[in-house]
């Protein structure tokens, strides 16, 4: 960054700055939920219109929930969590869960969910 020490306080320039736009906003989700293919997983549409995806061998889960995700430790909504991403363990080796707001923008969701399905493997 250009600094200007001679002069007192913060002195920049937008260049310097390096500004940048930003992908904001939910995005479209069916960029995510097109990567499912139905010979591979089930896609189930609850009554609150929110999408659960699952492996068929059942070790994978994706959910997708527009208004917030229901349920919690109290029964309450978990506010502001959109979309959830959980791959059961093994008996030698824990799995792993994923969580993004409801406002991550869906292609961000969509390329963690490509380097998932990429990475994993028929037995």
């Amino acid at each position: 960054m250009a600094l200007n020490a001679a002069q007192p306080g913060f002195a920049t320039t937008v260049a310097a700055l390096r500004l940048r736009s930003w992908k904001l906003g939910a995005g479209q989700p069916m960029d995510v939920i097109d990567q499912f293919t139905d010979a591979d997983f089930t896609h189930i549409v609850d009554d609150r219109a929110d999408v659960h995806v699952s492996s068929r061998d059942g070790r994978f889960y994706l959910g997708y929930f527009p208004d917030g995700r229901p349920g919690g430790a109290d029964e309450d909504w978990v506010t502001g969590e959109g979309w959830a991403i959980a791959v059961t363990g093994t008996a030698d080796v824990p799995g792993y869960r994923v969580a993004f707001a409801t406002d991550t923008p869906a292609e961000i969701v969509a390329a963690v969910v490509a380097r998932i399905l990429v990475i994993s493997r028929p037995l």
